[in-house]
């Protein structure tokens, strides 16, 4: 496969005026799962020296921000998103001077800095929740949580009928310091992460301190975990059916997108704008429909909201324009970018969800057709960064990395995995620490082995072997991203002109620019659109027309 880079033609975007608001409106921002990026002490274990190390590498391809998953003091029953102190930094991954030096090393290499914030649990570890377990009923830390009594006679039975996003009940009964059973508190995820409760004030001034504390640290931003849940409902109401995982998505539920959410946000976004440098906030917020999505990112309240519609969406060409379109027509009331995104740390790789049929959903247990994953993988990586808006990606997926879809059950971490009726518990396989060389005991990710297991083939799927290959991922995504960097008609924007397409593909204009997508599995003849910039598979002019190969993105200048 070749790619190939033409010098990008001249003129203005049209469509684009938001490249001056903030850089965030057209940012390319890389995700780091800390454990599994770069191991700096040899302990099998990412950590932050070894994120500071690879900095150069996220520099040189091109990247504008450095969103990193948690690093904070935790006992990791869900992988550092049960935080026990949110002013401290976990010793797996290092100390607050690595984290200050990694957060000024990025910014002299004028890269930013995101960092996760998690504020609708913290871990049952956190001093607070300690406390109130250890003082009992009528303790005012447990206001602080969501305690509840139970219901039937001896209150044997949970507060509601809430169900756990990881499985089982979402409450978990306590043990009273007399050691006779007390009352239940509500966890959405495992029960090692209680749910806060946001109508305490103590809560609400905490999350504030901690704001302020990362940003006088001199971070650029957070992205906030399940940033729908902190408000429940006002009695926490039954809701009076089970398999309650298969409505998520669908409609608003008691524990998720409540209203009450956006005046937090509103509070955190003031904080946000007393810092200079433009300080911003994202959204992590499942909600059923991309217009509940904007209001997260109105004007007064968060940057920037994930987009897991399109995240979610098949490789096929009629779905991929109306979730394009609901986008876009869903940010462009509130100002906000519109984001686009392929992988993250809780789903399966975009390689193998596209190696497979559509229709198995975002955590997928086979590892399908790796060729024609890879192909629509490319693809769909220059049509993501072809979009208007901001675009995210996971560490390793420039590298084409296929989900590991067959570790060892031994082997395996995910909390989920272990819990019955949950999520599918297979976020393990796009967590494997990636390969930064062709040889060596963790292919490059440190001197000590990597704590999952890589599979023989990383070596040939490493930096190293694809740094300066014409033909590797590696260097589509740095040619991809330094063209979308200085192309006029790339980046920030509000629309796409959908030009006339042959069933299966799309065919879209921007201010000087062409996008052409065939879905199809069979090449498709089309007019020449102009002079190829770049292009996810080889391809050829034939005089007036260009047989546009299965599987393939192509970029005009025109």
């Amino acid at each position: 496969m070749t790619q190939h880079l033409a010098a990008p033609s001249t003129g203005t975007s049209g469509d684009a005026p938001a490249h001056q608001t903030g850089w965030w409106q057209d940012a390319v921002i890389y995700q780091v799962y800390p454990r599994s990026f770069a191991d700096g002490n040899g302990d099998g274990m990412g950590d932050l020296a070894g994120v500071r190390g690879r900095l150069p590498y996220l520099k040189d391809l091109g990247v504008d921000a450095v969103w990193l998953s948690p690093f904070y003091a935790s006992p990791q029953a869900d992988a550092g998103y049960d935080v026990a102190d949110y002013r401290a930094i976990d010793p797996m991954f290092g100390t607050l001077l690595d984290a200050d030096a990694l957060i000024r090393d990025a910014h002299d290499l004028g890269l930013r800095i995101i960092v996760d914030l998690v504020p609708n649990h913290s871990s049952d570890q956190h001093e607070w929740f300690k406390r109130a377990l250890a003082e009992g009923p009528g303790s005012a830390l447990r206001e602080r949580y969501h305690f509840r009594p139970g219901k039937g006679a001896d209150g044997e039975l949970p507060p509601n009928d809430w169900e756990s996003i990881f499985g089982g009940p979402a409450w978990t009964r306590t043990t009273d310091p007399d050691g006779t059973p007390g009352d239940w508190y509500l966890h959405l995820f495992a029960p090692e992460q209680p749910d806060f409760n946001w109508e305490h004030p103590a809560v609400a001034d905490e999350f504030r301190s901690i704001l302020r504390f990362w940003l006088d640290m001199g971070v650029d931003g957070f992205r906030v975990d399940v940033a729908h849940g902190l408000v429940k409902a006002e009695g926490l109401p039954d809701l009076g059916t089970h398999d309650q995982l298969k409505l998520l998505g669908n409609d608003v539920m008691p524990f998720f997108d409540q209203d009450g959410v956006h005046d937090i946000y509103r509070s955190w976004r003031t904080i946000l704008d007393e810092y200079p440098g433009a300080r911003i906030a994202v959204a992590e917020a499942w909600t059923p429909t991309v217009e509940r999505t904007a209001n997260y990112v109105r004007p007064d309240e968060m940057h920037q909201a994930f987009n897991f519609q399109y995240l979610s969406t098949a490789w096929d060409a009629a779905e991929l324009r109306e979730v394009i379109d609901t986008s876009l027509d869903a940010m462009r009331p509130v100002g906000a970018p519109t984001t686009w995104v392929l992988s993250n740390h809780d789903v399966t790789r975009h390689a193998t969800r596209f190696a497979n049929p559509p229709g198995l959903g975002t955590q997928i247990r086979t590892a399908g057709d790796r060729e024609l994953g890879l192909r629509r993988a490319r693809a769909a990586t220059l049509l993501m960064l072809a979009l208007p808006g901001s675009a995210y990606v996971y560490q390793g997926e420039e590298l084409g990395l296929p989900d590991v879809t067959d570790l060892p059950d031994e082997a395996r971490q995910d909390p989920s995995f272990f819990r019955a009726e949950g999520q599918d518990g297979f976020r393990d396989g796009c967590r494997v620490p990636i390969p930064w060389t062709r040889d060596g005991s963790s292919y490059g990710f440190g001197s000590g082995g990597s704590w999952l297991p890589q599979p023989d083939s990383w070596g040939g799927l490493s930096v190293e072997a694809q740094t300066g290959e014409a033909d590797s991922t590696l260097e589509l995504y740095r040619a991809a991203i330094a063209a979308r960097r200085v192309h006029p008609g790339l980046g920030a924007g509000t629309a796409v002109e959908w030009l006339q397409a042959p069933e299966g593909l799309l065919i879209f204009a921007r201010p000087g620019f062409v996008c052409t997508v065939n879905t199809t599995g069979r090449p498709v003849r089309i007019p020449v659109r102009g002079t190829v910039l770049l292009s996810s598979t080889p391809v050829a002019a034939d005089g007036a027309e260009i047989e546009l190969p299965a599987d393939t993105t192509v970029w005009w200048t025109v």
